[in-house]
Formats: structure tokens, sequence, C-alpha cells
């Protein structure tokens, strides 16, 4: 049968997935799955950070499986390196993770991750999420958005170490944004999807995906991903406690 995701890759141009993680047993299981897709194949395998970099230099994949914990170079500090390498600029990595919402998500987002995904999750979810990825979406549910928020608040809303524009450089990027492209990023920054928002501001969910492409080149995001995070991180949108 002909899953509706198929058109995010074709038999011609199968995604490529590079695996990451120190257990191999989970790495074959990826593999043995990932590979039972007509659209997509498995380039490459690695056990640690800094042989994820290495591999996604030479096998340029179109999404990476990130593990977030693993021993020597982790996840968080591969995903760095991939996303400061200008020639890894297409490259989408998801992170896995033992739970929905870790404690490095948020950094994880900020490193240039697209979202990341539950090592518990079901196998259609996680082939659905490459799919996602390589299509430039984020992974970031409703749910998972609120723990996004919450890990933020909890770590006082600083960037930290430095890292990432500062105020005034958010200020100058969001006054490039047209009344309702802020307002669409306030929304998606509290976890909506296209048509959520597109049933609250009644319009497409084409002019929905439209606004929100047009953010992320004026505020310089990769993915919606990113915009999550500049929306919090600039101040744009501070959430109430509950």
């Amino acid at each position: 049968m002909t899953k509706p995701e198929e058109t995010l890759g074709t038999p011609e141009a199968p995604i490529k997935v590079l695996l990451v993680d120190d257990q191999a047993l989970l790495r074959s299981a990826f593999r043995v799955l990932v590979d039972s897709e007509p659209d997509m194949e498995v380039v490459g395998e690695a056990a640690d950070g800094a042989e994820a970099v290495e591999l996604a230099r030479a096998t340029a994949p179109d999404v990476v499986l990130m593990d977030i914990r693993m021993p020597g170079t982790d996840g968080l500090a591969a995903t760095r390196m991939i996303s400061a390498d200008p020639a890894l600029a297409a490259v989408r990595v998801v992170m896995l993770t033992t739970f929905e919402v870790d404690e490095y998500v948020v950094q994880a987002l900020r490193a240039g991750a697209s979202g990341f995904l539950g090592k518990g999750a079901e196998p259609d979810e996680l082939l659905n999420a490459i799919r996602v990825a390589h299509a430039g979406e984020a992974l970031l549910s409703p749910t998972a958005t609120k723990g996004l928020i919450a890990t933020f608040l909890a770590q006082g809303g600083s960037s930290g170490e430095g890292e990432g524009p500062d105020s005034a450089e958010y200020a100058e990027r969001l006054a490039a944004l047209t009344v309702r492209e802020r307002e669409v990023l306030v929304l998606v920054a509290g976890g909506l999807s296209n048509d959520r928002i597109a049933e609250r501001l009644a319009v497409s969910p084409l002019t929905v995906k439209t606004h929100v492409n047009r953010a992320m080149a004026k505020v310089a995001a990769r993915d919606r991903a990113q915009l999550v995070v500049i929306a919090y991180e600039s101040g744009l949108v501070r959430p109430r406690a509950e």
C-alpha cells in the first residue's frame, strides 16, 4: 500500500538516514526498520558523537537520528558541530531521548536540532519523524512543546554560556516580521499545528505555512523548532505559570 508520507521522499531519491546510538542492538533495530521503507535508506551508523560528525561529512545524510546521551562526544555536542558546518546546512537532526522531555532538549534545539523523539515511540512514529524532519518541519507536539517551555522557564529563560544571538539581535530580527507573522509565531510557540492555527485565524493551512516559512527566513531559523526557541529567548512569548 502507498503511504501518504511517501510523497516526502521518492524511490529515485530516498531519504538518507544516519543512525547514531551507543547501543549496537538499537542501531540494528533502527536499520532494519528504516531500510524496510522504499523511500529511505541507512547510509551509516555511529556509536558516538565524534564518529557521527565524521560520517555526516562523509555521507551527507538528509536526517540524523541522534541519541542525546552517549559516552565521549554526546549528541548535544555532535549536533552543535553538524549545525555549525556550512557543508551540512541541509542536514536535519532528530534527537532520540529516553523521555519526551529531556533535560537537555532546550540545549539541543538551540544547538540546531529539528526536534526530538522518545525512544519508546512506535515504529510508524519514528518513520514519520524522519519524513517530517526531511520535509523541513519540526518534531514538536503540543505535549513536547509544553515540556520545552517548562524546561526553558526552569533554566531561567537565558541562552546560557553566551551562545546564540543576544536580545538586541533578536529584537532586530523580530522587527522584520509583519503583524500576522508575529501572530503566527506566537501560536507556533504555543505548540499549535498549522491546521489548528488556520482554524484560529480563519485562513488556509497553506497560508499559515507561508507565514511560518517567511518568519523562519526573517529570523534566520533553521526550522519550526528554532522558531519556538527564538520566540521564548526573544521574550516575544512569556508563558504564565499554571
